[in-house]
Parts: C-alpha cells; structure tokens; sequence
C-alpha cells in the first residue's frame, strides 16, 4: 500500500499533491475519453489551484515524451531481443504499446508534472 504523503501516492492515484485527499479530476475513469483532461480547478479540501498558472500543463508534454520513449524501449527490447521478433514487427510492437498506453500516460504525465512542483503539507490533513 502507498504510504499517504509521499509523492509516489498522488502520482498514482491522482490526488492533490499538497494534501491527497481528492481525486484533481472530475471523472477518475481514464476510458472516458472526452473527459480525460477534465480536471477541478480547486482542491475542495485545501484549496489548492491546480492550473498553477495559465498554460502551466504544457510542461507536462515533456513528461508525456519520456514516459513515451520508455514505454517504446521497454516495448522493443521485449519484442526483439527477448522474443526475437523481427524488426517490423518489433516497431508494429511500439506502436500498439504507446497507443494502447495513450490513456495512462496522458493523465500520469499530468500527475508527475504538478508532483514537480507541489509538495504534500501535513498541515493540510490537520482539522
């Protein structure tokens, strides 16, 4: 189990990061896709505004292009040096693995990104 407060839970669960208590997004169902990005514009629990600064989660895309990267080189190095497969079909391999992974990586991106600049405050938890 994810120990509360640490960077590792709110990354996963997708809680606020400052107190994670609340889901930062409207619909916590990753496959409904026209909600996907939706998210709160406020913590309801320690108020804390998720959308830092107007286009704050444009950085985020970097993210998005190393969990990408990642995502294909575990993809080829399990199709190709491990099953031995063969080139085509390796690359037909990270194709299916980044699209079919497209989801996760869209809101986990989003979730390392604000975890980068917002810690978890005990404080918040106090009542």
């Amino acid at each position: 189990m994810l120990k509360k407060g640490s960077k590792l839970n709110s990354i996963l669960t997708g809680t606020c990061p400052k107190c994670q208590n609340e889901s930062m997004y409207c619909d916590q169902n990753m496959l409904h896709l026209d909600k996907i990005l939706k998210m709160n514009e406020n913590c309801s629990h320690c108020g804390l505004r998720y959308q830092i600064e107007p286009s704050f989660f444009y950085g985020a895309m970097y993210v998005s292009y190393g969990l990408n990267v990642a995502i294909g080189i575990a993809a080829f190095i399990i199709s190709f040096l491990i099953f031995g497969a063969s080139l085509k079909v390796a690359f037909i391999v990270i194709i299916a693995a980044i699209v079919l992974s497209f989801a996760i990586v869209l809101r986990l991106s989003r979730n390392i990104y604000i975890n980068m600049f917002v810690s978890y405050d005990p404080k918040t938890n106090l009542n």
